[in-house]
Formats: C-alpha cells, structure tokens, sequence
C-alpha cells in the first residue's frame, strides 16, 4: 500500500466486548474517524477494516472494529498502526505542506551550500522542525541539523516538485 499515511495507532482494549483505544495523530484527534476505510497493519500485511461505532471515553476515543467481538480479538490488534489512503486527505492551501511531502527533501542556503536531507519533522509547540541529516562529506562534521520551520524567515522556499528546500541558515549551526 504505496499511497498511505498512518493516522494512529490502536491502543488498549476496553471493555470486553472488543472495544479498542485509539491513539490519533490528526491535528483534531477526532478527525481521525473522519477517514475510512482503515487499514491496519496484520501479520505483516496491511488489512482494511471497518468501524461500526466509536465514542469518546473519558478523554480519549475508543472504536468498535467490525468482526472483532471479544477482549481477546481486540488483544490481537493492540498496537497496530491506522493507515488509510493518502488521496484521502484533504487538499492544502497553497504554501501549506503536509510533513510526509517534505520528508526526503533536500535542504540548500540560500548561498547554495548542501546540508542534507530531511528526515523528519518534530512539533515544538512554537514552531515546528525540520530534521536534517546532513551529507556524509560535510565540512562542518555535522551529522544533523534541527531547522526551525519559519516561513519567510527561514523558509525561504520550498519545491516540491523538484524536493528541495531553501533556507536562510547558517552551515556551521
């Protein structure tokens, strides 16, 4: 399965009717029941699966998975991640990028010098950032750097098209 994202995670179960705890990365941890089918990864292979219900539960959210009955059936999927396919997500406003889209990117100053390749993106709370692994050959013996996510500040722009990001950045940072 080529074209998914994960979006969570199943956690504990609850109950013993086979009920699941779900741990959501979307932004609004509800949204992720806004996204079907998921597919869950099963002995090795991914599996699309239905939901026949879902709640909120104290402060988090729990689902019902169809054909999953019982406290020993959900056991079986405790831990499984949640993809579902990524022509699914929504289309974002020009200049907004979805982090699996710069993932891999190559990363340049603006004076052209090489710092390497994004590898993932962390939240911080003020401002994200990026991961960048840094070539083997680099002159500063860098082997990562941590870019905040500033848009025209930092960022000076990005392609992805071409997977490359610009930044205003010092090499020796």
């Amino acid at each position: 399965m080529d074209s998914s994202i994960v979006v969570g995670r199943l956690g504990a179960v609850y109950g013993i009717k086979g009920w699941l705890k779900v741990n959501s990365f979307t932004d609004n941890p509800e949204s992720i029941f806004d996204y079907a089918p998921w597919f869950i990864m099963d002995k090795g292979m991914w599996r699309e699966i239905q939901l026949t219900g879902w709640k909120r539960h104290n402060n988090g959210l729990i689902c019902k998975i169809d054909g999953v009955d019982s406290r020993e059936d959900a056991q079986a999927l405790t831990g499984a991640d949640i993809a579902v396919l990524s022509d699914q997500l929504p289309a974002l406003p020009k200049g907004d990028y979805y982090w699996r889209d710069l993932i891999g990117c190559a990363v340049v100053t603006t004076k052209g010098y090489q710092l390497g390749t994004v590898s993932e993106l962390m939240e911080t709370g003020s401002n994200d950032v990026l991961v960048v692994q840094a070539n083997l050959n680099d002159a500063f013996g860098m082997k990562e750097r941590l870019i905040p996510f500033i848009d025209e500040q930092v960022i000076k722009h990005i392609d992805i098209t071409a997977r490359l990001i610009e930044v205003d950045w010092d090499p020796g940072f």
